[in-house]
């Protein structure tokens, strides 16, 4: 167990995601002047959890093996793989959730016009679908940024 507890680049890619998740919070309250605890296990927003994972572990893998290493090869590719997923894929199921979640509220409001169907409590009954699924590019670059950043200080610190 002491050599996982030693391991750099899990443990930059564990701080990646930690920081990326807790930065959630503040930057959500600078827009909207809420704060949203929940911010921190949720998926979406700014910055990608999933990009400064990834970046954070190539970054390290990079730092301890070179950028020339087959390593380095396998965690570069996985980082842009994840990354263009949580942009692309992911962005788009997210969008799609939330034309699903007015549809229904669209349906909902013409029921109750049309039969009072108030009584019945329909909202309480619905989960809404996850439409924070994936990333705006800008998420994903600045969550990329973090993990390149916070792990070159981190090897530096550490490694040299």
């Amino acid at each position: 167990m002491p050599d996982i507890l030693m391991n750099f680049p899990l443990l930059a890619a564990l701080l990646g995601v930690f920081s990326a998740q807790f930065l959630k919070i503040p930057i959500h309250f600078y827009h909207t002047k809420k704060i949203r605890w929940e911010l921190f296990i949720s998926t979406g927003g700014m910055p990608s959890s999933h990009s400064a994972a990834v970046t954070s572990l190539a970054t390290a893998v990079g730092a301890l093996h070179g950028t020339g290493s087959t390593l380095f090869a396998i965690a570069a590719m996985f980082a842009i793989i994840v990354m263009y997923d949580a942009k692309g894929i992911r962005w788009h199921a997210g969008e799609q959730a939330a034309v699903l979640n007015d549809l229904v509220e669209e349906f909902r409001d013409h029921v109750r016009e049309s039969e009072k169907f108030q009584e019945k409590k329909v909202e309480e009954q619905r989960k809404e679908l996850k439409e924070l699924l994936g990333h705006r590019p800008s998420e994903v670059f600045f969550g990329g940024l973090l993990g390149i950043l916070q792990t070159l200080l981190l090897s530096w610190l550490f490694i040299s």
